[in-house]
């Protein structure tokens, strides 16, 4: 695919009577996503993202999900998240289909970018980050009835992977790989019903929270996020392993790993406290939080993992998710500590 004439024809569509100057990449290549960012004649800027992984109806509806999610923050988070360019009142995508193949483009604002957190937190920074979320959540919670349905949920991303792996074996590894990835699906929709799930609530979480996916005042208040490939409408947890690694005592790292470990370090227990002063916890969250790592392996790395990511970051996790993560998740977590410096029951 010519990715640039692709993001030329998109934009044709949206606004031909401003002419393209130049079409940077700026994407982080981590992943199959490309971001651009587009120079006008007249020096206007916006940002285009172009995607060709999953499925269409899934990147439009997530799309507008956001969209109306950012129109409907209240303050502070008004102005929190990346605004995407609108036609007609709704947010225009642009859907590329010849042959086989098949992409979609999306354009957004530039964001204005504050402070980036340290590589490694301090204890304050910690505490300011998990009170900061647990703001961010509630404030997500109160708009959750305002924004459009999603059809994804964890439950259908599970039965898709199954439906993979009876279909076609051998693209998932050995044998035993694969019945380690079946006991791995049936384990998760086993104890989904362990942990009273019906009364968790669902509402849009972004997930993939990494230092470089958004910025901070210079008094650690969220300033600007951006960066939406993992957004769906869900449980909060989906998002705690992904903070359990910013705050760890390893902090940021160029070369990635998803270990389980972050979520038993004193570190992760304190972002908590401070999460759940402003935005309490159930114990049953707590519990679950296995499962959702359990759910970001099987979903992201596993199922999606070889269209998300570039492929040697693909090989080497999908590689780590048999061998390390997967064998991980019932054996290095326990809920209990942190159930009791919680103070839960």
């Amino acid at each position: 695919m010519d990715f640039h004439l692709i993001i030329q024809s998109a934009w044709e569509g949206y606004d031909k009577s401003k002419t393209i100057r130049s079409i940077d990449d700026i994407s982080a290549m981590v992943s199959t996503n490309h971001v651009y960012r587009i120079t006008f004649d007249d020096d206007d800027i916006v940002i285009a993202k172009l995607s060709f992984f999953g499925k269409f109806e899934h990147f439009k509806e997530d799309h507008r999900i956001i969209q109306a999610l950012s129109n409907n923050l209240l303050y502070p988070f008004e102005n929190l998240l990346s605004k995407s360019l609108l036609k007609n009142n709704r947010v225009y995508i642009y859907r590329y289909k010849n042959g086989k193949d098949d992409a979609w483009v999306v354009f957004y604002n530039p964001t204005r970018m504050a402070e980036r957190l340290p590589r490694r937190l301090d204890d304050e920074m910690i505490k300011k980050l998990g009170s900061q979320i647990g703001k961010f959540h509630k404030a997500c919670s109160r708009v959750k009835n305002v924004v459009p349905k999603s059809s994804k949920t964890l439950r259908t991303d599970i039965y898709d992977l199954q439906r993979q792996l009876e279909k076609d074996e051998a693209k998932f590894g050995s044998r035993a790989q694969v019945d380690l990835l079946k006991y791995h699906c049936e384990q998760f929709l086993k104890n989904r019903s362990r942990y009273n799930m019906s009364s968790f609530e669902i509402i849009p979480v972004f997930i993939d929270w990494n230092i470089g996916n958004f910025s901070v005042t210079p008094e650690l208040e969220l300033f600007s996020r951006w960066d939406y490939d993992w957004f769906r409408m869900s449980y909060r947890l989906l998002d705690f392993y992904f903070f359990s690694r910013v705050v760890s005592d390893a902090g940021d790292r160029t070369v990635f790993s998803y270990v389980i470990g972050p979520m038993m370090e004193d570190r992760f227990i304190l972002f908590l406290q401070e999460y759940h002063k402003v935005n309490p916890i159930t114990a049953d969250e707590i519990r679950f939080l296995k499962e959702a790592y359990r759910f970001f392996i099987l979903n992201y790395v596993i199922k999606d993992g070889k269209y998300f990511f570039s492929e040697q970051y693909a090989k080497k996790l999908q590689a780590e998710a048999l061998e390390i993560y997967l064998p991980s998740v019932d054996r290095d977590f326990d809920a209990e500590i942190i159930i009791k410096a919680l103070g839960l029951e």
